[in-house]
């Protein structure tokens, strides 16, 4: 039985517990009698629309799986999904090209719920050169990207604890979102072989105290980064919703020196007509 066919108190249930919630710590919180919450997710009450919605609110279901439970409750649905082609989607499209080019000479790129690029400034490109070409073609996943042998893995000065990173990361979006793409993703990177090499921890520096960093081995020297996740605020619509930008910031003056070097090295981009 697919999640779009389940009972609708079955879903309600599931993203309860996902929560770590008992049903008193629900009701409270959706200003509800813990008897009437307990009828929805039986089945003996059937929830309005606007409760559904409420109770989705409280327990942050993600926009997709909102549409999945107003269709198993018998509403349509209330969040669009528009393709980044769409043209009602351009403002976005500009506003997310516009913060990854700013961001130049540093590296950023855009990313979906599953962690595929669709967007990235140049200075990505920097740090990609001599990539597997099957790595970089498209769809690509940041995450196979970053720890695939043929990737950036051998590459990654602190692969171990960037690996642990990232693997976090992961297992905090499934227990959001409970998305079955991501455990397999999980599962796909804790088959990676690791490449020879130190395993143990280098001494942390100042700024590691903070933020975990990306080391970088280059032809210019190790490069070192900590990152930032920007997510759109109050999104309406699911893929906008699903959209986060990763930006990189240089950990130390060196990496900052070498990052615009490297920059300048690239051919100018194409300009835009009009």
């Amino acid at each position: 039985m697919t999640s779009a066919t389940r009972p609708i108190g079955d879903l309600i249930r599931e993203w309860r517990i996902r929560r770590r919630l008992s049903q008193l710590d629900l009701a409270c919180d959706a200003e509800i009698s813990t008897k009437h919450l307990s009828f929805l997710e039986t089945g003996r009450a059937a929830p309005s629309r606007e409760m559904l919605l409420h109770l989705a609110d409280r327990l942050a279901v993600p926009l997709r799986d909102r549409n999945t439970m107003l269709e198993a409750a018998g509403f349509p649905s209330s969040y669009q999904e528009r393709s980044l082609g769409d043209p009602e989607f351009q403002r976005a499209r500009e506003c997310i090209d516009h913060i990854l080019s700013v961001h130049e000479p540093n590296p950023a790129f855009a990313m979906d719920r599953h962690w595929t690029m669709v967007s990235s400034n140049r200075a990505v490109a920097c740090l990609t050169a001599g990539i597997d070409p099957l790595l970089l073609t498209a769809p690509v996943n940041m995450i196979r990207l970053s720890l695939h042998p043929a990737g950036l893995a051998p590459r990654i000065v602190n692969l171990l604890e960037w690996r642990n990173h990232l693997i976090a990361r992961l297992q905090q979006q499934i227990e959001v979102t409970g998305d079955p793409v991501l455990v397999d993703l999980v599962e796909e990177v804790r088959d990676y072989p690791l490449p020879p090499g130190p395993a143990g921890r280098q001494q942390p520096r100042d700024h590691e105290i903070v933020a975990v960093p990306f080391r970088l081995a280059t032809v210019h020297g190790v490069l070192s980064f900590f990152g930032t996740t920007t997510v759109f605020g109050t999104p309406m619509d699911i893929t906008l919703s699903e959209l986060a930008i990763e930006s990189f910031f240089p950990a130390d003056r060196a990496t900052g020196a070498t990052v615009r070097r490297m920059l300048d090295d690239l051919p100018a981009p194409p300009a835009k007509a009009g």
